[in-house]
C-alpha cells in the first residue's frame, strides 16, 4: 500500500518522510484545496527528501477551468519545476461544462515531458466519471486520479470507488483515494475499494485541522498500519 501525505512546508516534509510516508504532495493554500508552491518551497523540499514529490499545478482556487493566462502561468511553472528534483506534477483542467479539458491537458502533458502526472480532485467534479476516467486512460503519461469518488468524503463513496478501481484493471490510471479518509477506517476501507494507494492531509494533523503540524505518532501509526 502506497501512503501520500500532503506537505506545505520543509518541516511538513521531512517530518512525513521521517514517519513513512511513500510520496509527498507538495502544495500551499491546503484551506483552498491546494495551490502551486513557491519554487524555492520546491527546491528546499526536493533537496532534503528522498521520497517521490509531487508538485500541484494550480494558479488559483477560483475554478478549475483555465484561461489563456492561467495556461500560460502554469506551462512556466511546469518548466521551472523541471529544473528541481521534483518526481511529478498534479493537475486537472476542466472544460465550463464540467468535462475533462483535452485541450488544455493536452499542451501540459507536452510541457511535463518525463514527470509523472497526477490527476487531481477536480475529477470529483466531472458529471460522470467513468466516462472521464475513459477519457484519461488515453493519456499515458497520466499515472493515477486523485479522488473520492464524487463530492462527498472518500468513506462515504465507497462503491463509486470500487467500480473506479475495477474500471482501473482494464488498464489506465491508478485510482489514487483522499479527502476524508481517517486513519480509524482506512484498512476496512482499503478492503471494500481494492484502491493500492491512498492520500491524507489533516487528519494526520494536530486537531486534524489542515493548518495544524504534522502529527507524528498518528502518521507513524498509520504508515505502520499500511505498510504490514
Amino acid at each position: 500500500m502506497l501512503l501520500e501525505v500532503i506537505a506545505t512546508t520543509l518541516q511538513d516534509a521531512l517530518i512525513a518522510e521521517e514517519c513513512g510516508a511513500d510520496r509527498i504532495e507538495l502544495i500551499t493554500a491546503i484551506t483552498e484545496g491546494g495551490l502551486t508552491p513557491s519554487i524555492g518551497l520546491i527546491d528546499r523540499v526536493t533537496q532534503r527528501v528522498q521520497i517521490p514529490v509531487n508538485v500541484m499545478i494550480r494558479p488559483h482556487s477560483r475554478t478549475f477551468v483555465t484561461d489563456n493566462e492561467d495556461l500560460e502561468t502554469m506551462l512556466e511553472d511546469i518548466t521551472r519545476i523541471q529544473t528541481t528534483g521534483a518526481a511529478g506534477i498534479v493537475l486537472g483542467p476542466l472544460t465550463p461544462k464540467g468535462a475533462i479539458d483535452e485541450s488544455v491537458l493536452r499542451q501540459l502533458l507536452d510541457a511535463a515531458g518525463s514527470l509523472d502526472v497526477t490527476y487531481h480532485r477536480a475529477f470529483d467534479e466531472v458529471s460522470d466519471q467513468l466516462a472521464a476516467y475513459d477519457v484519461l486512460r488515453r493519456y499515458p503519461q497520466i499515472s493515477r486520479i486523485l479522488t473520492s469518488g464524487g463530492s462527498a468524503p472518500a468513506l462515504q463513496s465507497i462503491p463509486q470507488i470500487r467500480r473506479l478501481v475495477e474500471r482501473s484493471k482494464q488498464g489506465g490510471p491508478r485510482i489514487l483515494a483522499g479527502y476524508g479518509l481517517t486513519p480509524e477506517g482506512i484498512i476496512s476501507f482499503i478492503e471494500e475499494t481494492g484502491v493500492d494507494e491512498v492520500h491524507f492531509g489533516s487528519s494526520i494533523r494536530e486537531g486534524r485541522t489542515g493548518l495544524g503540524l504534522i502529527d507524528k505518532p498518528a502518521l507513524r501509526a498509520l504508515a505502520e498500519s499500511l505498510h504490514k
